[in-house]
């Protein structure tokens, strides 16, 4: 039978009422697949993914289908984002088989879990004819497909190991970086393919090397990006929020799903460059975007949900991509009146912002400034008018139905979102930006934190389960840091550093000194898998890095300092194609030239968020107005005066009121 409907994942929660025996993962379910000696279909997912939908009900809604996974296979549904160790593991498989990965992620297995054939997404024939094939095989050749089994688990061990030092190699940034630029698009910002990734990680990495290295052209490659992004549609003008990635060139049409993870990485992106560049756009992106968050997924806790889905119901009640998002030109002759053909000029309702039969997709080209002056009408009022349109559009809008929403708290995602928000504060001062991460900071520290077992991955309906992954811990150290150094609290410190001595603990791989992504305790790994590449989320292991750097210094702690050298030393040595580790490039920025900034005094928290609001590049920027019990501040006496320390590479200057010291050392 189908037991899915005692999850509380969304994802698994649409396959309740499959007529597939569909179970969970878990130890009992490997079990029955053992000692029934059947096969095991590991099919995964996530809630917004529209090829999933797609195959559910081409495939797992139709009875001839369920007839031979039910009768041959122990079928078994997984949801990507609650068990991303499992996904890591079969994307393995099916990128050693066939070159390509993606989702829906659909991996037949032995019993005991090791692949033995998988792909993507499947027509219901060619589901139905594998399937067929491999029951027969197993049936009749099973020595082969075990042999198989073994030959694609060594695969999947050598992809899953820690890195080795290259001593030959000698790394270069200049280089890398004149390779990176090869493949930008200089028309529209990112890079010069279709579909088009935002890739966040990259964007925040390079927009801080070209302010420390005064790049001017990698700053305009920065702010086309930027500028292109936000006009849209990848970008949702009306209400906010990015979604995933556009399927064209020029940002203009999106898969409509919103993530949590795309949209916190993009504020802290947007936050540095308001702040490089006093840019308004900029600035409503950031506003808009928190908007959006807080109104769409909060989860009323603290916390917040993860993601919309791209469908939902059409005119016809049918599911359909971007039905919520599109706009037909009758629909906007009557919401904006008068005023349709100034609208059309902004927004592009014309051949370049046509997607598809009658519908458009809100796209800008052409900067409002430009836009009132050809139109003989001043920016301020073309600038209310956008308001107003964007207003009424998002009312008619909200009578449409809704996308699907994922309503699971995921730990990594809310703890990058506390970091996110942060950066937004300083950026824009608007202090119920801090409000809102002390209460998420609140939520994950009550909520999804166990003395027993440490963090807890997801929270739904009151319930927090699954033991945390690298990330989880990662993130939430980051965020915690983060917290200690915008407010001057220091019980998140010590709280970082507790979490950070427990990672270290149950993560850390004693022989490569890099961290496993599973706890060495996690009984349902098959293979244990150290990732140190970014993807479209930056890589645990080079957040962990950075972590313990900033606590290094704090706690004077070597063995922290060390170890993140070591990791950091290691993964350049193997860097070919920089954009995979853009993240370790960050930390290597504060390797360059360690320098950190400690205010001392009554104001020592004032002068620290008003130098946050520059763009720091490599600089550890901390704060203490009374006596601190963490070493590296426990030093500092508070005087009269507010003053600043400067320290570089372990050597102090003296210290100064003058602020012009800073800019010297910071950018």
């Amino acid at each position: 039978m189908n037991t899915l409907h005692l999850e509380t994942s969304p994802y698994l929660l649409q396959h309740a009422h499959n007529p597939i025996h569909w179970k969970a993962w878990n130890q009992d379910t490997l079990a029955l697949a053992k000692r029934q000696d059947k096969l095991l279909i590991v099919s995964i997912g996530y809630s917004t993914c529209h090829w999933c939908h797609v195959m559910e009900k081409e495939s797992f809604e139709n009875e001839e289908v369920a007839s031979i996974m039910n009768d041959h296979f122990i079928s078994i549904k997984v949801d990507r984002e609650e068990l991303p160790h499992l996904d890591n593991f079969c994307m393995k498989a099916v990128q050693i088989m066939t070159k390509q990965g993606g989702w829906p992620l659909n991996v037949v297995c032995l019993p005991d879990g090791r692949p033995v054939w998988g792909g993507t997404y499947f027509r219901k024939d060619a589901w139905i004819d594998s399937l067929s094939q491999l029951h027969s095989l197993y049936q009749n050749k099973k020595e082969t497909v075990l042999d198989f089994a073994n030959q694609l688990n060594e695969g999947i061990t050598i992809l899953s190991q820690a890195p080795i030092a290259q001593q030959e190699n000698r790394f270069n940034i200049d280089i890398l970086l004149d390779n990176w630029k090869k493949s930008f698009d200089w028309e529209y910002g990112g890079y010069n393919r279709a579909p088009k990734f935002m890739m966040p990680t990259n964007l925040l990495y390079l927009q801080k090397k070209a302010v420390l290295h005064k790049d001017s052209l990698l700053e305009d490659y920065i702010d086309l990006t930027l500028t292109k992004m936000a006009w849209g549609g990848l970008f949702d003008t009306v209400e906010g929020g990015f979604s995933r990635y556009s399927v064209d060139h020029k940002w203009h049409v999106p898969h409509f799903e919103k993530m949590l993870y795309d949209n916190a990485q993009l504020l802290s992106v947007y936050a540095d460059g308001y702040k490089r560049t006093n840019n308004n756009l900029y600035k409503e992106v950031i506003e808009k975007t928190i908007t959006f968050i807080e109104k769409n997924w909060a989860n009323g806790e603290g916390g917040y949900y993860s993601a919309l889905d791209a469908d939902s119901l059409n005119t016809e009640n049918h599911l359909e991509e971007g039905a919520y998002y599109v706009w037909t030109i009758d629909e906007l002759k009557e919401l904006v009146k008068d005023d349709y053909a100034l609208f059309s000029i902004v927004f592009n309702i014309n051949a370049f912002g046509h997607w598809e039969e009658s519908n458009y997709v809100l796209i800008q080209s052409i900067p409002l400034e430009q836009i009132a002056n050809e139109q003989n009408i001043s920016l301020e009022e073309l600038v209310q008018k956008k308001i107003t349109w964007e207003h009424t559009l998002k009312e008619y809008r909200d009578q449409r139905p809704k996308p699907r929403l994922d309503d699971k708290s995921l730990t990594s995602w809310n703890a990058m979102y506390i970091t996110s928000l942060l950066d937004s504060y300083t950026a824009t001062k608007n202090k119920s930006y801090l409000d809102q991460t002390i209460r998420l900071y609140t939520f994950i520290h009550t909520k999804l934190w166990s003395e027993e077992d440490g963090l807890l991955r997801t929270y739904k309906n009151g319930e927090a389960k699954i033991e945390a992954f690298l990330d989880d811990y990662a993130y939430y150290i980051q965020a915690l840091l983060n917290l200690f150094e915008h407010t001057g609290e220091q019980h998140y410190a010590i709280e970082a550093k507790n979490i950070l001595d427990y990672t270290l603990d149950h993560f850390l791989d004693s022989n490569s000194k890099f961290f496993f992504y599973s706890k060495h305790t996690k009984e349902d790994v098959i293979t244990p898998a150290i990732e140190v590449e970014d993807n479209v989320i930056p890589s645990s292991n080079a957040i962990i890095a950075m972590n313990l750097v900033k606590l290094g210094v704090l706690y004077e702690n070597t063995y922290y300092t060390t170890l993140a050298t070591s990791m950091t030393e290691t993964v350049l040595s193997i860097v070919d194609y920089p954009s995979a580790y853009s993240h370790w490039l960050l930390v290597d920025l504060y390797f360059q030239q360690p320098i950190e900034l400690t205010w001392v005094g009554k104001d020592a928290l004032q002068h620290n968020l008003d130098t946050r609001s520059q763009v720091l590049t490599r600089t550890l920027v901390f704060s203490t107005d009374n006596l601190s019990t963490i070493p590296y501040l426990a030093k500092y006496e508070s005087t009269e005066n507010t003053l600043h320390y400067i320290c570089m590479d372990k050597a102090c200057q003296a210290p100064s009121t003058n602020p012009l010291e800073i800019a010297k050392h910071t950018l």
